[in-house]
């Protein structure tokens, strides 16, 4: 079966792809179905039905499947390669797809309020929401990367620094928003 470890190593990434893909984008669909609450009560009902469509669509289709085949795949490759449960970067990767998986079935509570017309959450939240993903991909990627020379301070760093030039553009983001609604 170790004749297979890099085909399965490519699906694992094709489906860790798909769901970062899947995780990036449904914040995205909550923002306009959010922002679809402010129109007419027309625009609101073919809005939120065509949203609540594709939201469906694309977590049940593409962003649940890539997640069962990453994680199965992932179980096969550390069984193929049991030793990498004794490396320390192979540890941390494993608490941050936990902290993914966690990600996700928070985003899939936001989905069924969502879906059950239960808006608790303002277009702000998620946009900052949509970056915890983000945070995560560039920790595994980093980490899978660098391995063993990883430096965990320059690390560390390198991630608060990321998110604080989030912050700065979803906040400068909001201010032109909110300019330009002032001026329509």
């Amino acid at each position: 079966m170790i004749e297979y470890y890099d085909y399965f190593k490519a699906l694992h990434l094709i489906f860790i792809i798909t769901w970062f893909a899947g995780l990036f984008y449904i914040p995205r669909l909550f923002i306009y179905i959010i922002e679809a609450q402010k129109k007419s009560e027309i625009e609101k009902k073919i809005l939120t039905t065509q949203l609540n469509i594709m939201t469906k669509r694309l977590w049940y289709i593409i962003t649940w499947p890539s997640a069962i085949l990453a994680i199965f795949f992932a179980l096969i490759l550390i069984f193929l390669v049991p030793i990498w449960l004794t490396q320390q970067w192979m540890v941390v990767k494993i608490i941050f797809a936990g902290l993914l998986l966690i990600y996700h079935f928070k985003t899939h509570s936001m989905y069924v309020d969502f879906k059950n017309e239960i808006y608790n959450y303002s277009g702000t939240f998620m946009r900052f929401w949509n970056e915890g993903a983000t945070l995560i991909l560039f920790s595994i990627v980093f980490l899978v990367s660098i391995k063993n020379s990883f430096n965990w301070i320059f690390g560390v760093l390198g991630l608060v620094g990321l998110g604080i030039l989030l912050v700065l553009g979803i906040r400068f983001y909001k201010n032109i928003n909110n300019k330009n609604d002032a001026n329509n």
